[in-house]
């Protein structure tokens, strides 16, 4: 069974992040990222900095096994004054049935390659669902390409589309989350 941490010490999640070498190729592959040095990027550093509440870690009785960066969100800005472009904003305003806010967006989504097929995204989601809702807010927003979270979020009921121009799913769920 996980544990979940809401709000991690920075300074050693950036020190794990840096060992993260299956992250790392999949952000060299994805957006082209410097390969030479891996580290927390800035959009990433900005919502942990501004609410440590926006990192959650995972471990099991051992070791830190994966992340989630998350933040707040609306259909029509990714975060305040930073607006969705037009394809993203009609895509998740016809998946949410209209303009909507109080949402969260994971950010960041990572499950250490060697703990894979274990169900701990499944926990995951439990966990984070709850949390959501917990929290007062009234829907998830998630992108991935990742066959395993796609079929996750399939299987929970979210709702999907997919963003040619990005070639990401985007999934969304609207609350109350908790199952």
């Amino acid at each position: 069974m996980l544990k979940f941490i809401v709000g991690y010490n920075l300074e050693e999640f950036k020190k794990y992040y840096s060992t993260l070498r299956d992250l790392h190729e999949f952000y060299i592959n994805r957006t082209l990222r410097d390969p030479r040095e891996f580290k927390l990027g800035d959009d990433e550093r900005f919502h942990v900095e501004n609410d440590n509440r926006h990192l959650i870690i995972w471990t099991n009785s051992t070791e830190i096994v994966g992340h989630c960066i998350w933040h707040e969100t609306n259909t029509d800005e990714m975060t305040p004054g930073d607006p969705r472009d037009d394809d993203d904003k009609e895509t998740l305003r016809n998946l949410f049935g209209g303009q909507k806010e109080n949402l969260v967006e994971l950010h960041e989504l990572w499950l250490q390659t060697k703990h894979r097929r274990k169900g701990y995204g499944h926990q995951f989601f439990d966990f984070f669902e709850s949390f959501a809702a917990r929290s007062g807010f009234d829907g998830i927003i998630h992108y991935s390409d990742h066959p395993a979270v796609i079929a996750i979020c399939r299987k929970r009921g979210y709702k999907e589309a997919f963003l040619e121009s990005s070639r990401w799913y985007v999934f969304v769920i609207q609350g109350p989350i908790i199952k």
